[in-house]
């Protein structure tokens, strides 16, 4: 096993931000699992305080051994030698600054999504790492999970469901925003707050991944896009990406008041149809492929039977993207085809028009 683990490249993380996501993600890639694809070492923790980060390694990395050292700064993280890669867990409007003076310092970076508030600061980022040779990609981990390729290659190789027509996808959470302080992330404009940013871009991703075989060819979709404000904070949208050459469409919605049933996604196709399940859209854990039954209407409940595929996960399912990460650094690239630069402004692109569209804005834009 030791001489496995010596082979596999390695890691060294240094953690920006104290809250749920990097608690997940740092878990994740801590946990012993029976055949890793890289080993991850989390270095350092940068909070707002020592004390809580300390907390949050009490809390999260208990067993961890070394523990990593704690800051109560974000630069003594970026600064730190023993540092290889940065990991972003701050609310989206501070992922640019922090992006930018992990990059200064000559760190790999790993920044979660949404990579930044708009395009325009997405594609500044992006230019400096570019520039500064370092690898930076933006997090949107469920790209990485087994379930992705396997649906991918069910849809578009196999054509199990013929000819794609139509993406249906939902990510709603139960939150009363309203209750919230105005500081809280999830009310706070400046912090990129609202339910596209958080959970909508999931419901984009999808719709991406199943209406396009292969996104450097695909066309460009045209976006029809509404948008719910409460105190300038969209708390539900609901978007259509309509591409004009086969028709097809994706019809996709998010919101922060009201809960997604675990089947969170149908697709259908000319010869049957699939719906995708899971405890989010974030995190899917089965897809179920339903053929065609002539004279019946789709749903789950026609009868039909279904193939069903399920993936068990060591942990979340964050260590995916962990290890392509390792994979991709230690072949010298500085960025990933499964997230590249060019599908993180696209997909920042498409949320601009929905915001544009939709009447959210943050502050500083037009």
């Amino acid at each position: 096993m030791e001489s496995q683990k010596e082979s596999l490249p390695t890691l060294r993380w240094g953690i920006i931000g104290a809250g749920l996501i990097s608690s997940w993600f740092t878990k994740d890639i801590s946990l012993p699992r029976k055949s890793p694809a890289a080993v991850h070492k989390i270095q350092a923790i940068g909070s707002s305080s020592l004390e809580k980060g300390r907390v949050f390694v009490e809390t999260h990395l208990a067993t961890l051994n070394p523990k990593p050292t704690v800051y109560s700064n974000y630069g003594d993280v970026y600064n730190d030698p023993e540092v290889d890669i940065v990991y972003i867990g701050t609310p989206h409007g501070l992922h640019k600054q922090h992006c930018l003076d992990a990059i200064a310092a000559g760190k790999h970076v790993l920044c979660e999504k949404a990579f930044t508030l708009n395009a325009t600061e997405g594609r500044e980022v992006l230019a400096a790492a570019q520039a500064k040779g370092v690898f930076i990609m933006e997090a949107m981990w469920t790209r990485f999970q087994p379930l992705v390729s396997k649906l991918k290659h069910v849809l578009f190789q196999e054509k199990a469901i013929g000819d794609v027509r139509r993406t249906f996808c939902d990510f709603g959470l139960d939150k009363d925003i309203a209750s919230l302080p105005s500081t809280s992330r999830l009310r706070d404009p400046a912090m990129g707050a609202g339910s596209l940013l958080d959970i909508g871009i999931y419901a984009l991703t999808w719709g991406l991944l199943t209406l396009e075989s292969d996104p450097a060819k695909s066309e460009r979709p045209r976006v029809v896009a509404a948008q719910t404000l409460r105190d300038g904070v969209d708390i539900a949208t609901s978007f259509i990406l309509h591409y004009p050459s086969t028709g097809r469409q994706g019809i996709l919605t998010s919101t922060t008041e009201a809960r997604t049933p675990e089947i969170f996604m149908r697709i259908e196709g000319s010869n049957g149809y699939i719906t995708v399940e899971g405890i989010a859209a974030s995190a899917p854990r089965a897809f179920t492929v339903y053929p065609k039954v002539e004279g019946r209407s789709l749903g789950a409940d026609t009868g039909a039977d279904g193939r069903r595929y399920d993936f068990e996960l060591e942990g979340m399912g964050f260590s995916f993207e962990a290890d392509t990460v390792a994979k991709s650094i230690s072949q010298g690239k500085l960025e990933n085809e499964v997230m590249s630069h060019s599908e993180t402004v696209r997909v920042l692109e498409i949320l601009d028009e929905i915001r544009t569209q939709g009447g959210a804005r943050f502050p500083g834009e037009a």
